[in-house]
């Protein structure tokens, strides 16, 4: 077992990592690539970082390589982004015409590795149309969607549909989110890394320094939420929330913290509305963060009293998974993935409106034993279904599923 694998271990168990390495011998060798938009910024970009070298130690030999583009091909994916999660965009003729044609040049770029591999993971729509250009493809190859597909923008679904009914398999996070195709549909939820700089335990003193840093009251009640700055998560949603809450309760901070991502031309126009909507209200932490802020991350959700994430839409929502892990209640939006992690009086409440978000965080604040008990459930519940050795678990179980084809049983123990 190598290190990285030992560290593992002391978390979830040296059964758990036996399965993986039992998992893995037979693909040991082949060539796994993993394709996205982005190397920073947003939830598939930070699980293929850690992931990636999980594969490597387990004897695959797997890559991960991100396609170029302009603003013109970002803006139809946006577009698409939206449309998944059912937003009535209108993308023209011409603009789908432009992301067909980046796709292209990739492909061109792209061409010696993809053509060579044994498994072809792509991530979301940005480079889903790369399949039409290897129709004698040497391997199988995998459509993985991680947003929230259940209510599509029909015309912008059908279209995309042309492109991802050609895979050999697809991937979504949750049950509701597949959408009928020709291709074998495979549900594989998302998870935290818990030894990520994000996620480990941080000293006191390092948190001390981000509070002091960002002139945070430590002795005032914080509810935070961390996200990329874009109307799905709703920051305006969570400072309405916040202002009903802080009217009728005890004196709050509010935390708004994020970034952007290279493939999103919404996200700076976003945090320019938040920063009008908070510019009055001195207790009310706006931050745009760098991609790299892991350790920043962790100890603004590590100060928070209640992680709040009142998402509109959501394919999974890691930063929930982040909170749970740290013992944090959540507060987050009755959608998505968020409904399959927060467990209603349990580990957190689901809502559906600011009132409701303010309803739940003035009960928190006023029954600090619920807060102690719903953390405790919280953590629980992570190791049990959200970290990074169970996803790649799964992700080996798919690839060996889709290597075999039809076959109803495989056996490990005798040969691949």
């Amino acid at each position: 077992m190598t290190k990285k694998l030992e560290k593992y271990a002391e978390v979830v168990g040296e059964n758990i990592i036996g399965q993986l390495h039992q998992l893995a011998e037979p693909l040991r060798g082949m060539r796994v690539v993993h394709i996205n938009s982005t190397r920073e910024g947003g939830g598939v970009a930070e699980i293929l970082h850690r992931m990636i070298p999980l594969k490597k130690e387990l004897g695959l030999n797997a890559t991960w390589e991100v396609i170029t583009g302009d603003a013109d091909f970002y803006r139809c994916t946006k577009k698409m982004h939206n449309a998944l999660q059912g937003d009535p965009e209108d993308i023209s003729e011409k603009l789908y015409a432009h992301y067909e044609r980046i796709n292209a040049q990739n492909h061109e770029r792209l061409s010696p590795i993809l053509s060579q591999a044994d498994f072809v993971m792509i991530h979301d729509p940005q480079p889903a149309a790369l399949l039409q250009h290897y129709p004698e493809r040497k391997g199988k190859w995998v459509w993985r969607c991680h947003v929230d597909a259940s209510r599509p923008h029909r015309p912008v679904w059908r279209y995309l549909q042309k492109h991802v009914n050609g895979y050999d398999a697809a991937v979504y996070s949750l049950p509701a989110f597949a959408q009928p195709m020709r291709n074998p549909l495979y549900i594989i939820p998302p998870s935290i890394d818990p030894l990520s700089e994000k996620n480990v335990p941080l000293p006191a003193e390092e948190i001390d320094t981000v509070r002091n840093t960002y002139d945070i009251d430590p002795e005032r009640p914080v509810i935070c939420q961390i996200s990329r700055f874009d109307r799905f998560k709703d920051p305006m949603g969570v400072i309405k929330a916040y202002q009903i809450a802080k009217a009728f309760g005890p004196p709050l901070q509010l935390i708004l913290a994020g970034g952007g991502a290279a493939d999103d031309p919404e996200g700076e126009t976003v945090f320019k509305e938040v920063q009008a909507a908070a510019a009055h209200d001195p207790d009310i932490h706006l931050l745009m963060l760098p991609p790299d802020a892991h350790r920043t991350i962790n100890a603004l959700q590590r100060i928070a009293d209640i992680v709040v994430q009142k998402s509109l839409k959501e394919g999974f929502g890691l930063t929930v998974t982040e909170a749970l892990w740290k013992g944090k209640p959540v507060i987050g939006g009755n959608v998505g993935g968020i409904r399959i992690q927060v467990v209603n009086h349990t580990n957190g409440f689901l809502v559906n409106s600011p009132e409701g978000a303010a309803l739940r965080i003035r009960y928190l604040l006023s029954h600090a034993d619920r807060m102690v008990a719903m953390g405790k459930n919280a953590k629980a519940f992570v190791i049990e279904n959200y970290l990074l050795t169970r996803h790649l678990r799964e992700y080996l179980t798919l690839m060996l599923a889709v290597l075999k084809g039809s076959r109803d049983r495989i056996e490990l123990s005798s040969g691949f």
